[in-house]
């Protein structure tokens, strides 16, 4: 199945909701996976426990990319 989505980011629920919430602020529309969640709600478990991953679309991974260094760089920091 050929996809037009790029995981962008894999880290912790917190850094995740920051993240996104930046992408919004420029109209990019992220697609947020938690595979610890999925498998919970479908009977089983997997994934490490809090890690979330983060998607775009292909046509928006330089902005996103861009945002997602800026805010590591700013809690590094």
């Amino acid at each position: 199945m050929e996809t037009h989505y790029n995981k962008i980011y894999t880290g912790s629920f917190v850094v995740v909701q920051l993240i996104t919430t930046r992408l919004k602020e420029i109209g990019i529309s992220p697609v947020i996976k938690d595979e610890t969640e999925s498998g919970r709600l479908a009977g089983f478990g997997s994934g490490v426990p809090g890690q979330q991953e983060i998607f775009v679309h292909e046509d928006e991974l330089d902005k996103a990319v861009k945002v997602v260094e800026s805010t590591l760089a700013e809690m590094e920091a």
